[in-house]
This record gives structure tokens, C-alpha cells and sequence, in this order.
């Protein structure tokens, strides 16, 4: 079985690259963030002649999640339970949808940017992924196989951004949002890195000064799997490939193979 996550930065700005890889690649599940588009406007009639259905938590213009299976799609919950919310927004936002599919069960997450350390975002990330651990403890313990996998917009280690130096006083790497990330882990959750990668195991590049090229990136693309999925797993990589060429988003796939 094939399990993958995706930041496609605009499902609609990126749909034929995405029908393509997902023909090309056929994951059996593959949860996507950043679609930007409503809860009913995501295209699904793309997607179904490829056999996937769609779970998909959207808001519009920003954010937007979505699981595709083609094993199955049952048991839904979109949303957090327990999100704390942004202060002062009208409205929840769309950054997490879980789905069972078939004999595993996944939850999409695209966790808030942060923007900068004395940014109300960042308190709202913290408090955001301490109501994320609280979500997942159950599926984490459980015996089914199980993982929360997205854009975390946090490199777990020094090791994930290609020069530290840069990121000093930035969000994504602080002492308070990789702590998030262990308390995560702690619910029962394992790190999956890529074992596969052709240089540095990075899942973003931004699109402005030739960073894919220059080799500056960062992993913040994550897969965390219980104890069920983790024994399960055969490979997992990233797909560089489709962030090359024309009109790319500014993440690549990553892919966890099971043997289920």
C-alpha cells in the first residue's frame, strides 16, 4: 500500500500536474494541503476516473485539506477537535481533515505559518499544535495503523534546513515549536524521514531566488506514524520530480510504501 502527503499550494493552479502524478505515482491515499478552494469546490470529477474519492475541508482563498482514497473513505472529521482558533477570526479555519481508508487511517494537517515570534500566529501555531496532539492520541495508541502527515511548518532538527544561520530568531525552527513537535511524538507518533533521497531529505524550496536549484530548502512535509504503520513501512521518499518544471508548487510529494 502507498501512502503519501502533499502541499499542492492551490489544488486548481496545480490540477493537471496533480492528476499527472497521481496517475504516474498511484498512491492508494494521499492527503493534500493548501488547496484554496471551498469545501465543495474541489475537482473532484479530476480526480475520480482515477479511482479516488475525495474528504476535502476548505475555506476558499486560503488553507483547504483534503484526503484521496482509493481503498475506501470512511469515518471523516474535518476540523480540530479543540481548536483554539485565531483570535478575533470569524470563522475556524480549514487545516485538518481525518479520514479511514481501507485498513489505515490518516489526518491531513497544513499547521499555521507563524509568520514571526512576536506575531499573534505564532502563539496561535503553538496552541494549535498542543490541540493537534490532544486530537491524535487516541488513532496514535491505537493498534490500526495511523499517521498525522502535512505541511508541519517546522523543521524537526538543524539537520532539515540547508543553513541554520539563516534561521536564526525565524519561525519553523525555535525551541517552542520542535518541543510541539516532540510532545507530538510523544502521544505514540514516529518520525518517518525519507530513506530514499538524492541530497539533503528537504520538502520545500521557496520559489524566489533559484532556492530548488540551490539546494535551499526545508524539510517541514512530515509523516507521523504509530507503531502499527512505522513496522509496516518498506520505503519512503520524496518525490522530487514533481517539483521540477513548469508551474511546480513549492513542496514535493512525500511517499511512505507499507507492507500491509
Amino acid at each position: 500500500m502507498r501512502v503519501a502527503t502533499w502541499n499542492v499550494n492551490s489544488v486548481l493552479a496545480r490540477l493537471p500536474r496533480l492528476v499527472a502524478w497521481l496517475d504516474e505515482a498511484a498512491p492508494d491515499v494521499v492527503c493534500l494541503q493548501e488547496t484554496k478552494v471551498a469545501t465543495d469546490a474541489f475537482p473532484v470529477d479530476e480526480v475520480t476516473p482515477l479511482g479516488y474519492s475525495v474528504a476535502h475541508h476548505g475555506e476558499g482563498r486560503w488553507n483547504g485539506v483534503a484526503v484521496l482514497s482509493r481503498v475506501g473513505l470512511e469515518d471523516v472529521v474535518r476540523g480540530l477537535p479543540g481548536d483554539p482558533g485565531f483570535p478575533d477570526a470569524q470563522t475556524l479555519e480549514a487545516r485538518t481533515v481525518a479520514a479511514t481508508c481501507g485498513p489505515v487511517r490518516v489526518r491531513s494537517v497544513y499547521v499555521p505559518n507563524g509568520r514571526t515570534l512576536d506575531d499573534p500566529h505564532y502563539a496561535y501555531k503553538l496552541r494549535w499544535l498542543a490541540a493537534l496532539r490532544e486530537a491524535v492520541a487516541a488513532d496514535a495508541s491505537g493498534s490500526r495503523p495511523f499517521a498525522v502527515m502535512g505541511d508541519f511548518n517546522v523543521a524537526p532538527t538543524d539537520e532539515d534546513v540547508w543553513d541554520p544561520a539563516v534561521f536564526v530568531d525565524s519561525t519553523h525552527v525555535t525551541p517552542a515549536e520542535r518541543s510541539a513537535l516532540a510532545v507530538l511524538r510523544e502521544a505514540g507518533l514516529t518520525d518517518l524521514p525519507p530513506r530514499i533521497a538524492k541530497g539533503p531529505p528537504y520538502t520545500y524550496w521557496d520559489y524566489r531566488a533559484g532556492s530548488f536549484h540551490k539546494g535551499m530548502g526545508m524539510r517541514i512535509d512530515l509523516v507521523y506514524a504509530n507503531a502499527a504503520m512505522a513496522s509496516a513501512v518498506s520505503d519512503t521518499w520524496i518525490d522530487r520530480e514533481a517539483r521540477k518544471g513548469t508551474g511546480p508548487s513549492d513542496h514535493a510529494p512525500v511517499v511512505v510504501d507499507l507492507d500491509l
